[in-house]
């Protein structure tokens, strides 16, 4: 049986970055090649996986518990009795950081000091800055090479998936229901379950491999929202713009310190919300501009989008009806709405992290998964670590026995499902 680490190397060899500027279904052509990739190796396994046209892919692996029951074996459970589960991660990583031609370096038996990364570049991993590099002294660490992102996020939780998937189909005597698989583009611009049928996927409740460090479970994701901002200016010569000339650049910076300067990613952490300017372009005649807005708690978000709104109308006031355009779309909600109800899923993930050795660390995502939407449409689904740290960027990396715990993790909720 083929190691994580190994099928981790395969996948993120594979440019998967996805397009937020592109309206097609997936963004990028090329997560085709990791999805087709992914269904080969699956029906190679014996497990029948489809990829719809907008690229997502579903696949099930057959509960084996009929077998178990001809056989007259007292712990066998009618297939009935047992839920169905998923499992569920992403292809495409993060436009943040460059994603093609990806070279990863590899770290055996880590000594627990820096990790230099690129000479040329003097970029490093450092422990000064990353203390909890440490805990990882004497395992195998995955790095980049400081020109590109890894990619842990998420194809670590695709290889994890596989992995579990393959250990089913080898080992007969490995006791399951039935299993659902989906891995899905576009998660990373927020369009990652846009074309998920929750009815077709078939499973009574998931688990997505999307989260950070090992130990990781999280239930509780960001509100979230995304703002477009368009400010139309009026160039002037400026040798004659005195009470004229209307700098969009300029209004688009009133703009930003019209919001409360402590409330940007950079000060906040738990709980907190933020305002996240993602991308400013101009000249004086017009200007762009992203803002991602997220908050834990619903009031406080709703107030966040008002804010937004009002210095809209507060800037269209002082310089012109239309001068400033907003676009403001909602994009997920926190799930724990959702998900507490149901806590009982939790609480196997709980168990199955201890019958594995690995402490469960109960925290909120500051961020947004697959399964944030997915729990709105009736599938419940929290998210468990993939083993990754600092996503999105050249300092990426991924330590090879997270991910074979979270492999661990995997086969332990699905023995668990008997027992539900």
């Amino acid at each position: 049986m083929e190691k994580v680490e190994e099928k981790f190397l395969r996948y993120v060899s594979v440019w998967t970055t996805s397009d937020p500027e592109s309206k097609t279904a997936p963004s990028a052509k090329c997560e085709f090649d990791l999805l087709n990739m992914l269904a080969d190796e699956l029906h190679k396994m014996g497990i029948n996986a489809t990829i719809s046209a907008q690229g997502v892919l579903m696949a099930t692996v057959p509960a084996n518990l009929d077998s178990a029951k001809k056989s007259g074996s007292k712990k066998s459970v009618g297939t009935k009795k047992v839920p169905t589960i998923g499992f569920i991660a992403h292809v495409d990583t993060a436009p943040d950081a460059s994603g093609k031609d990806i070279k990863p370096q590899i770290i055996k038996n880590y000594d627990g000091k820096d990790i230099l990364l690129n000479k040329a570049l003097k970029l490093k991993l450092s422990v000064k800055t990353f203390p909890e590099m440490k805990a990882y002294k004497g395992h195998t660490i995955i790095t980049t090479d400081g020109t590109t992102l890894l990619g842990t996020d998420d194809k670590a939780g695709v290889a994890e998936i596989m992995c579990a998937a393959e250990y089913m189909m080898e080992h007969k005597e490995f006791k399951h229901g039935e299993v659902k698989i989906a891995f899905t583009p576009d998660e990373e611009i927020g369009c990652g379950v846009d074309h998920f049928s929750v009815k077709d996927f078939g499973a009574q409740y998931a688990y997505t491999l999307d989260g950070g460090a090992i130990g990781e479970l999280e239930y509780e994701n960001f509100n979230a929202a995304s703002a477009k901002i368009e400010i139309q200016g009026c160039n002037i010569h400026p040798g004659y713009a005195k009470g004229k000339m209307i700098n969009a650049m300029l209004v688009g910076n009133e703009l930003i310190n019209m919001l409360p300067p402590k409330e940007r990613p950079e000060h906040t952490s738990g709980h907190q919300g933020f305002f996240h300017l993602t991308n400013f372009n101009g000249t004086v005649e017009s200007a762009k501009m992203s803002f991602i807005i997220r908050d834990h708690d619903i009031k406080k978000y709703e107030e966040r989008i008002k804010m937004m709104k009002k210095i809209g109308e507060k800037l269209n006031k002082k310089y012109g009806k239309g001068v400033v355009k907003m676009e403001i779309k909602n994009q997920y909600y926190n799930m724990k709405k959702i998900v507490e109800p149901k806590y009982f899923i939790v609480k196997q993930a709980i168990e199955a992290m201890k019958m594995a050795g690995v402490k469960p660390i109960i925290q909120p995502i500051r961020g947004g998964t697959d399964g944030a939407m997915l729990s709105f449409r009736g599938l419940p689904c929290p998210n468990l670590f993939a083993g990754g740290h600092n996503f999105h960027g050249k300092l990426e990396y991924v330590p090879v026995e997270s991910m074979e715990k979270a492999v661990e993790v995997v086969k332990n909720i699905i023995t668990l499902t008997l027992k539900s």
